[in-house]
Order: C-alpha cells, then structure tokens, then sequence
C-alpha cells in the first residue's frame, strides 16, 4: 500500500489529511514535530512526503533540504504545504528540493489530484529500451541516470523532465509544453517551477551543460549548450 508521510503541527489539519488520504485508499504516518522527521521517514520509507514549512523543532524548508541530501529518501517525492504564497517563497521551497508547493488554505480535492500526479511521476516507467545523449543514459529498468561511469541521483520530477527532453533532442520544448508533458495538463503550475527544476536537473548532471535555455522559447538539448538568459 502507497504510504504518505503527513509532517504538519496543526491537529485540524492532520485529522482532515488522514481522512481524506485513508479515503483514497494511502496508508498514513504522522509527525508533528520537525526534531522527528528524519527518523521517522527513515523508519516508515514513505511514497511521499507532505511537508509543512512553518513546524516546531526544525522548519521544513531545512527538512526539505536534509531530505534530499539523504540517500535513502533522495529520490522520496515532497510537496511543501505552507501559508506563504509570496513567488520568492515558491521558488526557495523549489530550489530546497520540493517537488511540489501548495499554499494554505487548499483545495482538498486539487491536493488529492496533485499527489496522485506525482505518484505517478514517481514509477518507474514502462519502457524497456535505455534512452542515450552524449555520455548521458536513462536505465529504466533500474530507474538510474548515469553520465560516463557516474551515477546522477534525481528526484521524481527531473526524472521525468530529463526522459521528455532526451526522447526529443534538439527539439525546443516550450515551458507550456514542459508542464503540460511533466506536470499533466489538470495540474496547475506557475511557468516559473519549469526554470526551478531545469537548473536543478543541470545542477545534478553537472559539466559540461547539455540544457540550452532558448530565450522567450524554451529548452533543449544541445552537445554545445550555452546560457541565452531567462526569458
């Protein structure tokens, strides 16, 4: 059975996430203060993690990071839930390794919608051929990244961002296009988390950069990829 870590403080909402996960059919684990975390996801291995920002003990957004530097849960999928909606917040939460932000109060149902997405996101793929660009390959039989002899650790999403845009290289891939494809065309999501995990996904592949940002377009990939500036 799917299991959802729910990391949140307020009793109210544990109680309505718990209902509502149980009802979808997820099993639940709960903790409310951030000192226990760590451990507890290291101990339950959730499918994902409901992530508070605002928590006593250690603020998520540190937790996010910790997440992500952990081997065991690197790959984990997190969305942030918190009541800080300003973009800059978003994109920290992003840049932190969130994979997902959802401003309180939400919408029960588009949460439920947004973790089924990632979920997906998640799984491994039913493809059986490798995809290869340059000295980079997707292995989605073990679900692994490599570039030369080194293995490349992503999370859900720049997983599934990197096998879009290697199954279309060369090809300028619109943001529109990016979340439509990544995120599912139900999902609403700012353009701007396109840019976010683009520099994530170059940050994890390190050297020489193989993502051209194409100004006002896009992205693509390109042997000879150089910085145009955002668009």
């Amino acid at each position: 059975m799917t299991k959802i870590l729910i990391v949140e403080d307020e009793a109210g909402l544990v109680t309505l996430l718990k209902y509502n996960l149980e009802k979808q059919g997820y099993d639940t684990a709960v903790v409310m203060d951030g000192k226990d975390v760590m451990t507890t996801a290291l101990v339950e291995k959730p499918d994902l993690i409901l992530l508070d920002w605002m928590l006593p003990g250690v603020p998520g957004i540190d937790l996010c990071r910790d997440i992500r530097k952990t081997y065991e849960l690197r790959s984990t999928p997190i969305i942030m839930l918190t009541a800080r909606g300003e973009e800059a917040d978003k994109v920290r939460g992003l840049s932190y390794g969130a994979d997902d932000y959802m401003t309180k109060p939400f919408s029960v149902p588009e949460l439920m919608a947004r973790i089924a997405a990632l979920l997906r996101r998640a799984m491994p793929q039913p493809v059986e051929e490798n995809l290869s660009f340059a000295d980079i390959t997707m292995d989605f039989a073990k679900r692994r990244v490599l570039r030369g002899d080194k293995q490349i650790h992503l999370g859900p999403t720049e997983f599934r961002l990197l096998q879009f845009l290697m199954e279309k290289p060369g090809d300028v891939l619109s943001r529109e296009n990016l979340l439509k494809s990544v995120w599912g065309g139900s999902i609403h999501v700012e353009l701007r988390t396109v840019d976010v995990h683009i520099r994530r996904l170059r940050c994890a592949l390190g050297e020489p950069d193989i993502i051209r940002t194409v100004r006002s377009a896009g992205y693509a990939l390109d042997l000879n990829a150089s910085e145009e500036g955002e668009s």
